[in-house]
């Protein structure tokens, strides 16, 4: 019975890994390669190397070989075991093809009679990508060959033109030059691939460290986890030669260590070119047999081996793959619909443009409202840990920018610190200045800013009494105290007009292609939000213009203010003169008993004679209570009235359906109107669309494939059927 298990999990993995080749190879004939990488394995090494040798001696098709220039594109060979040989060939246009170029090359599809027939139909291959009667040398479209056949491997290679060592003393403008870049840029695209095997062909012929190859795939793969090295030619070298053995410790991998190690195939040469496929083989295996090379294990050299090792390691590596894969191709079909959306639907006519606007404008008020309400529900908002995306939370950076402004309004919008230090400066009339900020107040005493107020009211007497001030003098010190004020509250307007351009700018660019978004902003968005900035700095001006008239409030807090104001600087005073009566420093806080009252009572019950100093007094008390309250009033009025009310309260209101409505047809036909660029990336995104769709249904049928055999096994080894596939995946 064991038999009978064993024989029925090789049938089933044998079925399995037909149908994941033939998946992976849908997929890379539907274009997916062109977007997302494939499990592959590629054949690269220099020119002359022996790499179309390879693919013959692998594939058992007499592929064209020349001594001078090999392949010169890239060559999907595909082989699978059929019960009749049949080849088809077929071009698949590279990525950056024309549409007309593209549907040529797409069209080409020949189906072989007999693999004698290759070469001819090769040739024509040549002529339809323009490599015959031109001067262009490669191609970056690739030739598919798919053969099928009793005795072909399961297996998928993408043979490489050969790597060209530059050559020197060459016009750099050269037909070779440009030769040399477009096989490097090609074959360095293919290596990069981290789902590619890289089998490095190295020829015994020449010095292995002057091969470029090597030192490619070492770059590329600095660990040498997905390279397998080849070595062709070993007959070149003479018997018992330094260079027979320098190649006989690289096969061990004693030199330059891979992973999947080396592997050493004998190439027909020129006497043997017209020998059979059986013919080659045997001369193969006889050599082998001999030399140094018969001490190496026989997994190690010959084709027959080899077919069955990169069988094994493309299978491995499918495998691995294939679950990141599908999620790989649905990340790039997200973002192909992602920008076909910001492209949105064609419109080459006066009604699609106008229909599309009307869309975008839907999708513009949505996002703004959602915004200024502060619902960050949308994908649009992103991540606030990420300072871009937090600025398109423009409620939450009003709030923090309207909390900035009232905290350096409180800091920085006086002129003058006023301090109570009876302690006079050298020069009565010095001031300190802080320079490190231009908003930072200038401090001043309090005795030196009664001097100040003295000449002020020496020069503004009118029918007052003695001791007392004209109010208007109040707002004129106040006029003075809050001269910054216009200077911190236009820089506040302007930080949250830039902040509501920046902000547009990231909805318009979500909800529309670039094009689209730039065309919108110059032909709509900006001259609106230039008037809302002009509006806004003549709402400040108003603002501003209240400041100056005489002052008026009704506040209670003004009243409360001024209270305080005097209880604090009386309390200090009388402190003061209770220390000088007593004899004591102005930090004693504690004194004994012992104090005559009467004396005490004398020495607090002094008053100034000086009635311009107690008009002088009483008028900075005033002056500052007022401050403090119109201070607050200005700060909500500037949040509520400038900012809120003209910026940012109605952003949505910008572009509206009912704007659209109102466009003439010249204006929507500037906005929406498509360039030649955005027609065509339109065609390109609709084909990746459809390519990277196609992809889906494969990775999925794919997946539906796995889960039927483990079905099936479930059903036929109810008992054990973890044993079961745990057997099926260690089946080589």
């Amino acid at each position: 019975m064991a038999q009978t298990d064993t024989t029925f999990l090789n049938a089933l993995q044998s079925e399995e890994q037909q149908k994941l080749l033939d998946e992976i190879d849908n997929l890379r004939l539907a274009g997916v390669s062109e977007f997302v990488f494939l499990p592959q394995i590629i054949v690269c090494g220099d020119q002359s190397s022996g790499k179309s040798s390879v693919l013959e001696a692998v594939s058992s098709v007499p592929f064209p070989r020349s001594d001078t220039l090999c392949t010169r594109f890239a060559t999907e060979v595909v082989l699978r075991q059929g019960p009749n040989v049949t080849v088809d060939v077929s071009i698949v246009p590279n990525k950056d093809a024309l549409e007309p170029d593209r549907k040529r090359l797409q069209a080409f599809k020949e189906s072989l009679g007999g693999l004698d027939e290759l070469p001819d139909v090769m040739e024509k291959a040549k002529s339809e990508m323009g490599l015959l009667n031109t001067r262009k040398s490669f191609s970056r479209d690739i030739l598919r060959v798919e053969i099928c056949g009793p005795n072909q491997p399961k297996l998928t290679v993408v043979d490489l033109p050969g790597l060209i060592h530059a050559v020197e003393d060459q016009d750099p403008d050269s037909a070779e030059d440009e030769d040399v870049q477009l096989i490097t840029d090609l074959v360095h695209g293919y290596m990069v691939n981290p789902r590619s095997v890289i089998l490095a062909v190295v020829s015994a012929k020449n010095d292995y460290n002057n091969q470029i190859i090597l030192k490619r795939a070492r770059n590329i793969d600095p660990k040498g986890l997905r390279t397998l090295g080849l070595i062709t030619k070993p007959d070149d070298p003479p018997e018992g030669s330094e260079s027979e053995m320098a190649f006989f410790d690289l096969a061990q991998n004693h030199k330059i260590r891979f992973r999947l190690g080396w592997h050493v195939l004998k190439n027909r040469d020129y006497k043997e070119r017209h020998c059979s496929t059986q013919e080659r083989d045997e001369i193969e295996r006889k050599f082998f047999s001999e030399r140094i090379w018969k001490k190496l294990p026989r997994e190690m050299v010959g084709v027959d081996s080899l077919r069955g090792r990169l069988s094994k390691i493309l299978l491995d590596q499918i495998k691995m793959y294939l679950p990141t894969l599908t999620a790989d191709i649905q990340t790039n079909l997200q973002e192909c619909k992602d920008k076909l959306d910001r492209l949105g639907k064609s419109r080459d006519t006066s009604l699609k443009q106008f229909q599309f606007l009307l869309e975008l404008s839907q999708s513009f008020q949505n996002l703004c409202r959602a915004a200024i309400d502060g619902n960050y529900n949308y994908p649009f908002f992103g991540s606030s840990a990420i300072d871009d995306e937090y600025r398109k939370r423009i409620r939450t950076v009003v709030q923090n920018r309207n909390l900035e402004f009232a905290e350096s309004m409180r800091e920085r919008g006086h002129r003058w610190a006023i301090v109570d230090d009876p302690e006079e400066p050298e020069d009565p009339d010095e001031e300190f200045d802080d320079n490190s900020c231009p908003y930072n107040p200038r401090v001043k005493s309090r005795a030196s800013a009664i001097r100040w107020i003295r000449s002020l009211l020496a020069r503004s007497r009118g029918r007052e009494l003695p001791g007392s001030f004209n109010p208007l003098l109040v707002g004129e010190l106040f006029s003075e105290q809050s001269v910054r004020w216009g200077d911190i509250a236009r820089d506040h307007i302007k930080e949250m007009w830039l902040e509501s351009k920046l902000f547009l700018e990231k909805v318009c660019s979500a909800i529309a292609d670039e094009e689209t978004a730039t065309a919108l902003f110059t032909y709509w968005i900006d001259p609106i939000t230039d008037e809302r900035i002009e509006k806004a700095n003549k709402a400040l001006d108003r603002l501003l213009a209240d400041r100056d008239r005489h002052p008026i409030t009704y506040n209670h807090y003004y009243t409360e203010t001024l209270q305080d104001l005097r209880a604090e600087r009386q309390i200090k005073e009388l402190q003061r003169s209770i220390q000088g009566f007593l004899g004591v420093s102005s930090d004693t806080t504690y004194v004994k008993s012992g104090i005559r009252i009467d004396e005490l009572a004398k020495s607090l019950s002094k008053r100034s004679s000086d009635m311009d100093e107690f008009a002088c007094s009483e008028l900075l008390d005033s002056m500052q209570a007022y401050y403090k309250v119109a201070l607050k009033t200005f700060i909500d009025n500037v949040a509520i009235q400038v900012v809120e009310a003209l910026l940012i309260g109605d952003l949505w209101s910008i572009f509206s359906p009912s704007d659209v409505g109102k466009m003439s047809p010249d204006v929507i036909s500037s906005i929406t109107a498509e360039s030649t660029e955005s027609q065509a990336l339109r065609k390109q995104l609709e084909q990746q669309l459809v390519i990277l769709e196609k992809g889906i249904v494969i990775c999925r049928r794919s997946n539906k494939n796995k889960s039927y055999i483990k079905h099936l096994i479930s059903y036929l080894f109810p008992t054990q059927p973890d044993q079961k596939l745990e057997e099926l995946e260690k089946l080589p």
